[in-house]
């Protein structure tokens, strides 16, 4: 079903949404003249072109011919979002997870290694770092949950080499969902990877500081963008492409970012998309001065930041592409029980895969229970279990992450 206007102007936040009661219905009736209803819908059938000339608002189209036209500029060109995935996965992730965590282990070696040449002056590894971000999109492009189950393991006291893998593995899903080519997610994720490295050139006491900065700290560390481009131009085979990642992910599409205060589509698709992704996990992890923010908290301020920080569209298919429940989510389900997003649904996001920890009488289960909502009907037909509220982490004395299906990398 589609909607004949923008689902941002509706009241129902994430396309996808089910119809389940009358209410839904009349507002339908009160948002809508109209609704179609795909009758002859193919998933597994490429996105058409676009049907109509898109007007500047619509694009993000590079400057030149050496960064070339790339897939968000055309799927920002189609009539309406694409609200089914081009891409199956090819993997479940119970068969991706273990060639995911030793990838996820080996990237973070090459990643430390890298940030420690950094500070000490030395050339960064650009080869390792290659091919460590090749088997990242891999890994994704299989089945781009066992990574995302993995960016869940946060670590405050090694915030930046950690975050720079998580964004990476963020940027990489996110450019998957706008159907980019396995180039586009390689340069992508390679710029993704490095983007904070000049960091690796801020004193401590500033990086680590346990509270807000003051001006002239916070312009010393906006100094790890010029910091980070000056390390990376000074290192072999790093396009363009790439190093927009590192110079525009604070960009703001309102103009309010740094370091050159760039605006719209002037930043470009990746900075576009990198800001978006650099600012999710920034604001979901635990620093040593503030636990993070829970994930569908931080979808929500991010839908409230569109326009004014990140472009309209992108930040809506982001929504789209982390589900209405993303993984690691605490969630109660309306039969009482408790449990914990391990999988999305990118058919019926309504539906994902969960590790249930209490029963519906908030006892544990011993070992949890693995459900899929999307498939398992149950013991009754007549009464659907359905996740009813999303908990804040720590409820019923619950931490998420120690009951998803991973390990801590032992890499150093």
């Amino acid at each position: 079903m589609d909607l004949d206007r923008p689902w941002r102007e509706t009241r129902f936040m994430f396309q996808g949404f089910e119809v389940r009661s009358q209410e839904d219905l009349d507002q339908l009736k009160h948002t809508c003249q109209y609704v179609y209803i795909l009758t002859d819908y193919n998933p597994l059938a490429p996105p058409k072109p676009a049907t109509k000339n898109p007007t500047k608002t619509d694009l993000v189209v590079e400057a030149d011919q050496e960064t070339g036209a790339l897939a968000v500029s055309r799927f920002l060109q189609e009539d309406r979002p694409v609200t089914k995935h081009w891409r199956r996965d090819e993997t479940t992730l119970e068969q991706e997870l273990p060639q995911a965590q030793k990838i996820e282990s080996e990237a973070r070696t090459v990643l430390y290694n890298i940030l420690d040449d950094a500070r000490f002056g030395n050339s960064v590894n650009t080869s390792a770092a290659k091919e460590a971000v090749v088997g990242i999109t891999e890994s994704v492009i299989r089945n781009p949950d066992a990574m995302m189950v993995l960016t869940q393991l946060k670590e405050a006291d090694q915030y930046t080499a950690l975050h720079c893998l998580r964004v990476c593995i963020l940027a990489i899903t996110f450019g998957r969902h706008l159907q980019m080519t396995r180039e586009e997610l390689n340069l992508l994720g390679l710029g993704a990877l490095l983007h904070d490295v000049g960091k690796m050139k801020i004193p401590p006491d500033i990086l680590n500081k346990p509270g807000r900065l003051t001006d002239k700290e916070f312009t010393v560390m906006q100094s790890h963008v010029p910091e980070g481009l000056k390390i990376l131009q000074n290192s072999s085979g790093i396009v363009p492409l790439s190093l927009q990642v590192v110079e525009r992910h604070h960009e703001r599409y309102g103009g309010a970012g740094y370091v050159n205060h760039m605006a719209g589509d002037a930043i470009g698709s990746f900075g576009l998309v990198s800001a978006i992704v650099d600012c999710y996990d920034a604001i979901t992890s635990d620093r040593i001065y503030r636990n993070g923010t829970p994930a569908y908290e931080a979808l929500t301020s991010m839908y409230n930041w569109r326009g004014q920080d990140f472009h309209p569209r992108l930040v809506e298919q982001f929504i789209q592409c982390m589900g209405i429940y993303p993984i690691g989510s605490l969630v109660e389900l309306n039969n009482g029980a408790v449990g914990v997003v391990v999988s999305i649904n990118r058919e019926r996001s309504l539906r994902p895969k969960l590790v249930l920890v209490l029963d519906p009488l908030k006892s544990r289960y011993a070992p949890p229970r693995i459900v899929n909502l999307g498939q398992e009907p149950f013991t009754d037909p007549n009464f659907p279990v359905e996740i009813r509220k999303v908990l804040p982490p720590g409820t019923y004395g619950i931490n998420p992450t120690e009951h998803l299906p991973i390990k801590r990398s032992t890499a150093a």
